[in-house]
């Protein structure tokens, strides 16, 4: 395929799908990530396409950039540790997820349940996960965040009290001495409501969270009863997690395996 018309190909992709992965174009064009770089170059500097971490979207999604840019980064990290987050839901099992990058990971890799009942703010996840195999998805009301179209608030809060669940899955920003942390406090007031109706805490989080600087406290390290990460924390933390009798699980090889599978 010329230059001009591979190019005319991936504009045609991006305006089809809206963003598009370098690897995936890649794949789909039968040709190396870094020709893929070159052809997209003039694109970019036209203003056709915007570049994001691993690909490129339409200039009119930006409003979109900065949660799209989260699920994309370490995407296959977020999988690996949501495939392993969604091995501890049976099939029927009731949970809470908040909104997050990595929550909405976890979403993709509980397609595979049945006949759970959710509890969520999130849109994109109510939306991955309902009408699926009898799940029975509720999200909740309140100001709806044009990021990630999560919705926060007193409406919000007021519709979590109403559930029990066993399951809380939390997103997370950062996890240090202070104990687990997020960026914004209607994030954390969230994340504290949900965890209030649940059984079971679990938080899910990649190694870069360890020891980041967090705005807003959620929690204690003691108040989370499962941490699901893709790496060992590092010796000081992991001993503080050891000692609040956090259960650490580390995803493997394995668990990218079947992230990959859940995929195709």
């Amino acid at each position: 395929m010329a230059v001009t018309n591979r190019s005319a190909e991936i504009l045609r992709l991006v305006r089809l799908h809206g963003t598009c992965r370098i690897n995936d174009l890649a794949e789909q064009l039968r040709v190396s990530d870094e020709t893929i770089r070159r052809n997209i170059r003039p694109l970019v500097n036209k203003g056709l396409v915007l570049r994001v971490h691993g690909g490129i979207m339409l200039p009119d999604r930006m409003g979109e950039l900065p949660f799209q840019s989260r699920l994309q980064e370490n995407r296959q990290i977020k999988e690996r540790i949501a495939a392993l987050a969604a091995e501890q839901i049976k099939d029927g099992d009731s949970l809470m997820l908040d909104g997050g990058a990595t929550n909405a990971h976890v979403a993709l890799a509980l397609t595979g349940h049945r006949d759970l009942q959710v509890v969520t703010n999130s849109t994109e996840i109510g939306r991955t996960l309902a009408a699926r195999d009898a799940n029975r998805v509720h999200v909740t009301g309140g100001e709806l965040r044009a990021d990630d179209l999560s919705t926060f608030g007193a409406t919000a809060l007021a519709f979590v009290r109403d559930f029990h669940v066993r399951h809380a899955i939390l997103s997370i920003a950062a996890i240090n001495g202070w104990g687990f942390m997020n960026h914004h406090p209607c994030e954390s007031e969230f994340a504290r409501a949900v965890m209030a109706q649940a059984e079971r805490v679990i938080v899910v989080a990649d190694e870069g969270k360890f020891g980041r600087d967090g705005f807003v406290k959620v929690c204690n390290l003691d108040e989370v009863d499962m941490l699901v990460t893709d790496a060992e924390p590092p010796a000081s933390l992991a001993k503080q997690l050891a000692d609040a009798e956090v259960e650490v699980l580390v995803a493997d090889a394995d668990s990218r395996v079947q992230a990959e599978a859940a995929g195709d």
